[in-house]
């Protein structure tokens, strides 16, 4: 299929990671490629329009022109673009297919994909399901985690381990897993999909004809997933209950892997260094892949017992006087923080929450918070809403600060067992991202130890 590419006008949108990777890829492989920018240019950007100009791509910023989008023949799209965006709107009338780098990259190999979607979760169960492969696969993580799939096309890989978004689905119709998993489905995203039933469905896709995988794993504590269930393609697994003959399941403080009705044990808990349900969860989720590819019950749990949390999901990353760190800093909706909180019991919790408010229902976040947390410490634009509704559903132990770095000073300050950076929102009020909030706050509670 490699060679379908010479002399064909490819159009990349966005100059993203994924588009930049997705565009290298074609022009090596004969592609005339455009790639167009709606942001204007940084001098950040000058090294990579530099280099990309250098292999013969053709790159322009601050809008998209009739020059770069005219006789393409296909557009390979950032998942942040939007359906309703103008530029899809324009590729639409000129009848120019759009696909996502993710697609690009499955249409140009043979090499099987496990999938991995959800709204919470998937980064975790992508690194550890691609750490247990690898003790017997070139498996390799890609997708929104580690690498762009495209950049791994021409290297020795005998399975992509995929993270996808619902942005990245929304783009990938001709998509078609070996095993796709879908940890748990939440709110999220309702302004980019425009309604909650297209994030449902721009995620259900890859379950259902015409793009059913081999093996449809989901979660059986998902009340939504359950009843889905039900109409997925392929041989169907459930995790997180013990469901049917084909399961994976949480059993006198071990995990079980059922298949055809053949109960294996898998870890003891106290072995394994996940703490949390939803970690339990996304440890199912890779136990039941890991499973599906023949990894044997031995490699399964070494690759558990070695594995290290992905930076800012409920990572320890530091302990003194009696106090433990954890950054949730990814932690950025309310669900999300849900399932950090409930990690701990009968402990003395510090929890630091806010950000940019994504106005979701608080109603259980305040309810965890009640049950698991001694002292919520708010900053950020959120603050205000979040402290009126934890007071209306009783809870009153709240304090106020301008700052992570104060709201870190106040968390040491009071000497718990726990100080958790689990936000519970967005974090573009006071930093780039969840990046850079997590790594913040990995900073100064390090340079306060």
């Amino acid at each position: 299929m490699k060679s379908s590419w010479f002399d064909k006008k490819v159009l990349v949108l966005g100059l993203s990671k994924s588009g930049i990777s997705a565009a290298k890829y074609l022009n090596k492989h004969g592609a005339d490629v455009f790639i167009t920018e709606s942001r204007e240019r940084k001098e950040d950007d000058d090294k990579t329009i530099a280099d990309l100009e250098a292999m013969g791509i053709k790159v322009e910023m601050g809008g998209h022109s009739d020059e770069f989008i005219k006789d393409s023949y296909i557009a390979v799209t950032s998942p942040g673009i939007p359906p309703e965006s103008e530029i899809m709107q324009r590729l639409k009338d000129e009848k120019i297919a759009v696909i996502s780098e993710i697609e690009l990259a499955y249409s140009q190999t043979q090499m099987p994909f496990v999938a991995i979607t959800g709204t919470n979760g998937k980064t975790t169960t992508t690194a550890l399901t691609a750490h247990i492969l690898s003790t017997e696969f070139k498996a390799y993580p890609c997708g929104n985690y580690g690498v762009p799939p495209c950049d791994l096309l021409d290297g020795d890989v005998e399975i992509f381990v995929c993270e996808v978004s619902s942005f990245q689905l929304e783009y990938s119709n001709g998509f078609q897993p070996q095993i796709s998993v879908w940890t748990n489905f939440t709110p999220d995203h309702i302004n980019w999909h425009g309604s909650l039933e297209n994030y449902f469905n721009a995620k259900a896709k890859i379950f259902k004809s015409p793009q059913e995988p081999a093996f449809s794993v989901l979660n059986a504590k998902d009340e939504k997933l359950l009843e889905f269930s039900k109409k997925c393609g392929g041989t169907v697994f459930m995790f997180a209950g013990e469901i049917g003959d084909n399961c994976c399941y949480e059993k006198n403080d071990a995990v079980y892997f059922k298949r055809n009705g053949h109960e294996e044990h898998i870890i003891d808990l106290k072995d394994c260094p996940l703490i949390g349900e939803h970690n339990y969860q996304n440890l199912m989720c890779a136990v039941i892949a890991a499973k599906l590819e023949g990894i044997s019950n031995e490699h399964i749990k070494e690759a558990i017992m070695t594995f290290k949390v992905p930076e800012h999901r409920l990572e320890k990353f530091a302990q003194k006087n009696g106090i433990v760190f954890y950054n949730d800093s990814k932690a950025t909706n309310p669900e999300a923080s849900l399932v950090a909180i409930r990690s701990f019991s009968n402990q003395n919790v510090a929890l630091i929450a806010g950000g940019r408010d994504k106005n979701t229902d608080l109603k259980e976040f305040d309810e965890a918070c009640k049950k698991h947390i001694k002292t919520v410490i708010l900053i950020g634009e959120a603050a205000d809403r979040f402290e009126e509704n934890l007071k209306s559903d009783g809870f009153d132990n709240i304090i106020r600060e301008n700052s992570l770095e104060s709201a870190v000073d106040k968390a040491i300050e009071l000497n718990p067992d726990v100080v958790l950076l689990s936000p519970a929102c967005a974090s573009f009020d006071m930093f780039s991202g969840y990046e850079e909030r997590g790594k913040v706050f990995k900073d100064y509670v390090l340079s306060r130890l």
